[in-house]
């Protein structure tokens, strides 16, 4: 099996350009390789990267064009001002390396080798999954298998799992893969309508058949003809309304509350549930006849703490479904992504859709590193600039010093060397001529508005504040 790298793969000879092409990859929180012409055939065919960049000018066009042919799932970028028309050529990396560009051009990749992924996994089944149920994991592709075994069919399908983990996703796609696609879907959650007012809910009502009914009303199964009823949280469901509901799977028929005639109903049952089932049947809070008229077909849904590999995938997944909605975009770093790997998600991918939407407001268009995340998600150590001083007091005294006639801190001029020389190098001189290179183009990007130029840079504002007093930079 192909094994999936998360790091960018930089071809070319050790050079300045290389170097310092690896350092800003680094900057920006990803892991490199760099490797030679000669050896990049033989690991492209093994791996997959999140990113192949072609530095080598000693590489024909026609090469390139070639490798590119033998890997078509492999998302590559050029650097410098080759143009090579192809579908896994992403862009071209222009130098000066600029940003924005750059950022860009690593977020095509993502989305490009996830869709890939998503494809080879799909294959066969043109029809497109829902935002849950994508994943290589064994469990989701498990339930992706099912569905397409009983979707063909009518059969009750119990659908059981954690609160959070897709279990309505799941009966959509059953929905919309069966012969019923084209007749309604009605969700009905048993667990927040009230006792008495859920058989009016599920049956309706006739007009004065109780307090409050000045009108006849259809009911979710009347609703539902011809299409599919989603019974959510039927372990919810008191008894007394069990013993109807079973009537209605057993006879296809019920009447209205208040009403005598008979009416027949012609619905797929998909029910769901975060409890279980048969200790409530042991404990006489569930009816045995029911259970086994539900659970013709049952389907398990796996906690995303056993899918921890498909958080990458989801996120890609959800960050789409809220920019198509209008509501902006995010990115994030790919230690980021390591990070939200190791959390624990209680609440599942319900969870991970929540913390999507908060750091979309939060960062709008932004980058997001692993200081971003809330506290609880950062299961990386990443070094941050600290102060022990109120952010309110920091950004006066560094706004004072940025417009002072103080003269700046002078940071020696430094070279990439294509290796580590024997003397080695000042590491910190060499990062902080990246630092304000990446700050100037920031701030030249946005017209010299700090705040914007933060969220380019994917740091709070005060931080770039306090940078561009450290490093003696203006806003012009």
């Amino acid at each position: 099996m192909m094994q999936i790298e998360q790091k960018i793969l930089i071809v070319g000879t050790p050079s300045e350009r290389v170097t310092r092409l690896c350092c800003i990859f680094e900057f920006l929180g990803e892991q490199c390789e760099i490797v030679s012409n000669e050896s990049f055939l033989a690991l492209i065919e093994q791996s997959r990267y999140r990113a192949v960049v072609i530095v080598d000018e000693n590489i024909s066009v026609e090469s390139i064009k070639n490798i590119a042919a033998i890997v078509p799932w492999q998302p590559m970028l050029l650097l410098g001002d080759t143009d090579i028309n192809l579908s896994n050529m992403l862009g071209t990396i222009e130098e000066p390396i600029n940003y924005p560009q750059l950022t860009e051009l690593l977020h095509f990749c993502q989305v490009f080798g996830q869709a890939k992924r998503e494809h080879t996994l799909t294959s066969g089944n043109q029809t497109k999954l829902f935002r849950s149920l994508v994943g290589r994991s064994e469990g989701i592709a498990k339930v992706r298998h099912l569905i397409n075994q009983v979707s063909s069919s009518d059969a009750t399908v119990l659908v059981l799992g954690q609160s959070g983990t897709g279990k309505e996703v799941v009966a959509r796609n059953i929905h919309y893969l069966s012969e019923r696609r084209d007749g309604p879907f009605i969700p009905v959650n048993c667990g927040a309508i009230p006792a008495e007012l859920l058989e009016s809910e599920l049956f309706g009502h006739e007009k004065g058949s109780f307090t409050g009914a000045i009108s006849s009303r259809k009911g979710r199964f009347e609703l539902a003809e011809g299409g599919t009823l989603f019974l959510d949280e039927i372990g919810d469901m008191p008894l007394q309304m069990q013993v109807k509901l079973l009537r209605v799977l057993q006879e296809k028929v019920f009447e209205r509350v208040g009403g005598s005639k008979t009416i027949a109903t012609d619905v797929r049952i998909v029910a769901a549930t975060h409890r279980d089932l048969e200790t409530m049947i042991v404990d006489n809070s569930f009816r045995e006849d029911l259970y086994y008229r539900l659970n013709v077909f049952p389907i398990e849904m796996p906690g995303l703490s056993e899918r921890r590999d498909d958080v990458p995938l989801l996120l890609h997944e959800l960050v789409s479904r809220v920019f198509n909605e209008g509501r902006g975009k995010v990115r994030f770093t790919q230690r980021a992504i390591e990070s939200l790997k190791e959390h624990p998600w209680s609440g599942n991918v319900r969870e991970l859709s929540n913390l999507v939407e908060r750091l979309t407001i939060l960062f709008p268009g932004g980058l997001v590193d692993v200081n971003d995340l809330p506290h609880k998600y950062r299961y990386i150590e990443v070094p941050e600039y600290c102060v022990e001083i109120s952010e309110e007091q920091l950004e006066r005294d560094a706004l004072a010093s940025i417009f002072s006639d103080e003269e700046p801190v002078e940071i020696p001029e430094t070279r990439f060397p294509s290796e580590l020389p024997p003397e080695g190098v000042n590491l910190k001189d060499l990062l902080a001529e990246l630092e304000i290179d990446m700050i100037r183009q920031a701030l030249e990007q946005q017209d010299s508005v700090v705040a914007r130029a933060a969220e380019m840079l994917g740091i709070r504002r005060t931080t770039l504040v306090e940078k561009m007093r450290k490093y003696g930079l203006s806003k012009d």
